[in-house]
């Protein structure tokens, strides 16, 4: 969910809604490299002249929505644009960090390349995972539509490089 950063009570009825807005808010996203705000502001979100700063407790982009086949590919939709804000799911590629235990998918690189999965997305999809390397460890596999990957773990350089949360 997106809010005014001086929003004080966050919560569903003041948060942006407007899917048209969200899309170019999220599309135009990037890392801060303006000189301005950058340490408490490390995303942001060019609009014209305008320059919108955003902070997050983890990801700039949430994975809330898994939508239904569309010539035979699944996507993963992010931060409420539905199918404008989406990409191909990747199952072998998801990722389940061994600092924080949150479940991360690929995202566009131009917002960083990761994107944290919606915890109660993350929970439908627990049973779903295999733990070859004893339940202590972060999951080897993952059992989708009747068919199970080896997860790839090639976004954990990604959290750890980006300062993983």
């Amino acid at each position: 969910q997106l809010f005014l950063d001086d929003t004080k009570v966050k919560n569903f009825i003041t948060c942006f809604k407007d899917v048209g807005f969200l899309t170019t808010f999220f599309k135009r996203l990037e890392p801060n490299r303006s000189g301005r705000y950058e340490a408490e502001f490390p995303f942001l979100s060019p609009c014209g002249r305008e320059r919108n700063f955003l902070r997050c407790d983890d990801r700039p982009l949430v994975f809330t929505q898994l939508l239904p086949a569309a010539g035979g590919c699944r996507l993963l939709s992010y931060c409420g644009g539905g199918e404008r804000l989406a990409v191909p799911f990747q199952p072998e590629s998801l990722a389940v960090s061994p600092e924080n235990g949150r479940l991360y998918h690929p995202a566009p690189a131009k917002a960083g390349g990761v994107g944290l999965v919606r915890s109660a997305l993350a929970f439908e999809w627990s049973p779903l995972f295999e733990y070859g390397r004893g339940p202590a460890q972060p999951p080897t596999h993952f059992i989708w539509e009747g068919r199970r990957y080896r997860l790839t773990e090639e976004l954990l350089p990604l959290l750890r490089a980006a300062g993983g949360p």
